[in-house]
């Protein structure tokens, strides 16, 4: 058997997100159809992360185990043959057995992206947040640097139905980088971890967002790190505007 070990970047706007489901088109489950065409064999691909409905990737990591003895580089023609134009591999590579796409993750980065101008192109609308409304951008960098250093992000988690309920699960990450930046028209938040939380930066973003309009003050998101509530955060922020950018190991 080999390991194989995939980078992939997609458009998630026409997927149900990265998890293989019996009624919907995933990234997952078309990776996983076009390596069984390849191969002959039954695989499904484990990713670094759950990405979910209309969430895109520049560097998506993937790996899978398989007795194929295709070629790496005929393996990466092959794949982008059959895959949708949306999805595409950018590259693949044999690694030691014990590697794991989410398993072996220390790290990931993630990118989302706000568009400014009142009139948001057509090309574009599928992958930022339109956004024109009047925000202190200032307030705004002050409060995503209160979330560097090491947390418990339960207020900025969804709530995971999938998890059991008698399973201790700590909620506790390790920000490197949290910033935002203008770039044209558009204001990009970066945030750079050890691990997120399910819809934890889209949460983020909604809160970032509460404080450019006023209604919350930067230091309030320290409180709202210390009550540990979901409710105590803003809305979560649409799924467009966010990318996986890398994923480090």
């Amino acid at each position: 058997m080999r390991n194989l070990k995939l980078i992939l970047s997609y458009d998630g706007s026409d997927f149900a997100g990265w998890q293989i489901q019996p009624d919907g088109a995933t990234i997952q489950g078309t990776l996983a159809a076009a390596v069984g065409r390849i191969t002959g064999e039954t695989v499904l691909p484990q990713g670094s992360g759950r990405t979910d409905a209309g969430v895109h990737a520049l560097a998506q990591v993937a790996t899978f185990a398989a007795e194929s003895s295709v070629p790496t580089g005929n393996f990466i023609k092959a794949l982008n043959d059959i895959l949708p134009p949306s999805i595409r591999v950018m590259d693949v590579q044999e690694v030691a057995p014990e590697f794991h796409a989410r398993k072996s993750a220390r790290g990931k980065t993630y990118r989302y992206r706000i568009y400014r101008e009142a009139i948001c192109s057509p090309f574009l609308a599928r992958y930022v947040w339109h956004y024109p409304y009047p925000l202190n951008e200032q307030s705004m960098a002050a409060a995503a640097a209160r979330v560097q250093g090491e947390h418990d992000f339960s207020s900025f988690a969804a709530v995971d139905a999938e998890r059991g309920r008698d399973i201790p699960v700590s909620n506790v990450r390790r920000i490197l980088s949290s910033n935002w930046e203008r770039q044209g028209d558009e204001l990009v938040y970066t945030v750079k971890g050890s691990g997120f939380l399910h819809h934890m930066v889209r949460n983020l973003v909604g809160t970032f967002i509460l404080v450019g309009k006023g209604t919350l003050k930067p230091e309030d998101v320290t409180r709202i790190l210390e009550a540990r509530d979901r409710s105590a955060a803003g809305a979560t922020a649409p799924a467009s505007g966010l990318y996986l950018v890398n994923v480090e190991y």
